[in-house]
């Protein structure tokens, strides 16, 4: 228990300080944090050495982040989870601290982050892998998915008769005016993910692609029901129907872009 409630954190504190360095020179700017949060410095100043320290022990570590962390801290798999986002938001240099993102709360980018280590890292591929690494293969795998923009015309026509039924009218007459615009940015982020600095943008890349729905008043809910017709729509296609293995690419792609995209999302 003593160990536990001393790695607890405040979420709020934790915003602050994602994308920041874990270096002595931020350690000492901890009065804008506590002033921002409301929080004591002093605890301020012990979770930031918490996560550093969290860091240092398990960077190099191979095999599951969250594991690595339990069986070196001690600490319950929940609290567990949490660091591992920390971590992987660090590894990967994730840029955090956009005006744009400024909306996005600790427990959004723990989700998004869960995402993309089940889906986009070495995770299953063995103990010898560091989940903290980006499946190499598959973010270049993603660029053939450019294939599904000569298809535009088919695809939203599968979409479009998918959520006639479902959607608010003004969400279906946005789809029906706007589909190439969205699919061309969803497919073109795919297509630049094997680049670090892509990758790094991620979150941005995201929110700039979300801002063509808050154009349109989508509700949450009809965006949620778009990104799952757009992608199982895709998988009917005969370019990834006839292919498995992109196929498989393509819905481990939009597994992690479903998920984000709608965690991040605000309505205007």
């Amino acid at each position: 228990m003593l160990i536990e409630k001393y790695y607890e954190f405040d979420d709020d504190v934790v915003r602050e300080l994602l994308g920041k360095k874990l270096s002595s020179k931020n350690r000492k700017d901890l009065d804008e944090v506590s002033e921002k949060t409301g929080k004591p410095l002093k605890s301020c100043r012990r979770q930031f050495d918490n996560i550093k320290r969290v860091y240092k022990m398990v960077e190099e570590i191979p095999g599951s982040i969250m594991e690595n962390i339990k069986s070196s801290f001690y600490v319950s798999d929940d609290l567990a989870r949490k660091y591992a986002s920390i971590v992987f938001l660090a590894a990967i240099r994730f840029e955090t601290s956009k005006k744009k993102l400024n909306t996005m709360t600790f427990p959004a980018w723990k989700r998004c982050c869960e995402a993309i280590m089940a889906q986009w890292t070495y995770k299953l591929t063995g103990p010898e892998y560091y989940d903290t690494e980006m499946d190499k293969e598959f973010l270049l795998e993603l660029r053939e998915l450019k294939v599904l923009l000569d298809r535009e015309k088919e695809h939203k026509q599968l979409v479009c008769i998918t959520l006639k039924p479902m959607l608010l009218q003004k969400s279906y007459l946005e789809l029906d005016a706007n589909f190439r615009k969205y699919t061309g940015a969803i497919i073109t982020l795919a297509a630049t993910l094997h680049r670090s600095r892509d990758m790094k943008n991620l979150f941005v890349e995201f929110s700039l692609i979300l801002d063509l729905f808050r154009t349109g008043n989508w509700t949450s809910h009809d965006l949620q029901q778009f990104f799952n017709a757009y992608s199982s729509c895709a998988g009917e296609l005969d370019v990834l129907r006839n292919d498995s293995g992109l196929k498989s690419c393509w819905e481990k792609f939009m597994s992690v872009v479903g998920v984000c995209m709608v965690v991040m999302y605000s309505p205007p």
